[in-house]
């Protein structure tokens, strides 16, 4: 039977060894048998500080009980102690972190006084984290085992290649079906002298769920000059538009593309009541929308501290999340090993100081065509329930002394009691009144299989997007339920700031992720 693959095949994260043309590192996978396999989901989180880059990735597939394995190009021979295995959780919680959300307001009262604020008490900082024959076959075809060795259900094998025709036909001798054409897109890494990590998997160590293989998140790091992400291995197998999603992670600084045009999705919008229960496929409209009209662009959806957010759709990452996808092998984290030294309060410090930076594209082989090259980038703000100097609610996103930057849409319930006094106040904005709104806020994930071409974005918004060109037009409900007292509010006369108080209906989809993260995640429908 002839291989099946779905969606990216190719894994790709990559770094370059300054030399003119950008070596990479980016990956594959390939089936141990001619049966079907199908890959559905890939998330990668990438973590950099200097020259060091720690790239996690969470695989999910569905396909026979047949070993398969992962092909990367890396720079360095890796050895067992640069590479773990990790548990899956921490990979939703980025995924529900950095995702665009969803949050709902109700009017407050406008003839409520509010009382005089208390002085609030500094928070305290808190507690610190404490086989002879095959070696002999594969030199023959000029390819050099540099090392093996097994980590959790994985048997990693590191290969040199003097040629990609040899690479191709040891992998096609030890049954691995490759990708149709990938030869000659290998042959730039191994004349650049790239090495390749082949992590095969015994399906007698893996656990399946309802056919599906849960493989244990797999981690490891390198050092490299560029920051890169190639793709073209991935472009092979590609059918129609997939889905790219970077998460990186970095001490104190966000990411941007080098060699792709950047924007930043529209943010602030107010949406009408019935998008609560569309959130995912208003959403996939207006990403699409963006990219319509910025062709080749990556999208930044997110860029803030780590440790924090306003509002939540889910925890934050703790030191111990952070230390999961890297920060143990970063080079300042040396002094966690030495306490009550200045080299410990300062690695201590950079660990309440990372930024994740969420970048996504849609693309296709036309709008794809080079390995993505990313650049350290200046701190932004926006979607944040702040006013402008004059009085408008923040739209878009500015430079900033730090980064706050989200993708945030609200829902907004005007106020329908009495308006008994003379100077009522309109658009204050907070929680439910008792009894309405029990969710908290909502992410919306799964984005790739979001329905799509059904959503027309003027009628969804309530808000318009001047980045766009929408204008949205009131719906004549809203005058309906304006009270006496003045006009209805809008979301430029919102006055209250922060989100400690909003709330939103429903329950978010379960993630899978994107590369899907791989930096990012991928994702494609099948």
């Amino acid at each position: 039977m002839r291989t099946k693959t779905t969606g990216i095949i190719a894994l790709i994260a990559g770094l370059a060894m300054g030399a003119p043309v950008a070596q990479a590192f980016c990956g594959f996978y390939v089936a141990g048998a001619d049966e079907e396999l199908v890959n559905d989901a890939t998330m990668v989180v990438m973590m950099r500080e200097g020259s060091r880059t720690v790239l996690s990735m969470q695989n999910h597939y569905e396909g026979p009980p047949e070993n398969f394995a992962m092909v990367i190009p890396v720079p360095v021979v890796l050895e067992e102690e640069h590479v773990k295995v990790l548990k899956p959780e921490v990979f939703e919680r980025i995924d529900h972190l950095a995702a665009p959300r969803l949050v709902e307001y109700w009017e407050v009262d406008p003839c409520y006084v509010e009382p005089p604020m208390e002085e609030p008490e500094m928070a305290l900082p808190s507690a610190p984290m404490p086989r002879t024959a095959a070696r002999e076959e594969a030199a023959d075809l000029g390819v050099t085992i540099e090392a093996e060795f097994a980590v959790g259900e994985y048997e990693i094998v590191i290969l040199g290649a003097e040629d990609s025709s040899g690479l191709d036909t040891w992998l096609r001798r030890n049954g691995y079906s490759i990708p149709a054409g990938a030869e000659p897109v290998l042959r730039p890494y191994v004349e650049q002298g790239m090495k390749f990590f082949v992590a095969k998997v015994d399906v007698t160590k893996v656990r399946f769920n309802e056919g599906r293989a849960e493989l244990s998140p797999l981690r490891f790091h390198y050092d490299s000059d560029q920051f890169a992400l190639p793709v073209r291995l991935g472009l092979l197998n590609a059918e129609g538009q997939q889905d790219l999603v970077v998460h990186v992670l970095a001490p104190g600084q966000r990411y941007e593309l080098a060699n792709y045009e950047n924007v930043t999705i529209p943010t602030n919008v107010d949406v009408a009541n019935e998008v609560r229960e569309r959130f995912a496929e208003f959403y996939a409209a207006l990403f699409d929308e963006t990219l319509a009209q910025n062709r080749r662009a990556v999208v930044t959806e997110y860029a803030w501290q780590a440790t924090g957010c306003d509002p939540c759709p889910g925890p934050v990452l703790d030191q111990n999340d952070l230390m999961t996808f890297g920060a143990d092998v970063l080079p300042s984290m040396a002094g966690l090993a030495q306490p009550n030294t200045p080299d410990f309060y300062r690695a201590q410090s950079t660990l309440m100081n990372f930024v994740l930076t969420r970048l996504h594209t849609r693309y296709d082989q036309e709008t794809l065509t080079e390995d993505l090259v990313f650049r350290a980038a200046p701190p932004i703000v926006g979607g944040r329930e702040f006013n402008q100097a004059g009085g408008e609610l923040e739209h878009g996103s500015r430079p900033a002394g730090q980064n706050n930057f989200q993708a945030r849409y609200a829902i907004r319930h005007q106020w329908e009691g009495p308006i008994e006094c003379a100077d009522p106040v309109r658009g204050r904005w907070g929680g439910p009144p008792a009894g309405r709104g029990e969710a908290g806020p909502r992410p919306a994930t799964d984005l790739a299989f979001a329905p799509r071409g059904e959503l027309a974005l003027p009628e969804a918004v309530r808000s318009p997007i001047p980045e766009l060109g929408i204008d949205a037009a009131t719906p004549p409900a809203q005058e309906a339920a304006t009270s006496s007292g003045g006009p209805a509010p809008t979301a430029t006369t919102t006055e209250t700031s922060g989100c400690g108080s909003c709330r939103v209906a429903g329950d978010g989809a379960p993630v899978l992720g994107l590369l899907g993260l791989l930096l990012f995640a991928l994702r494609r429908r099948h």
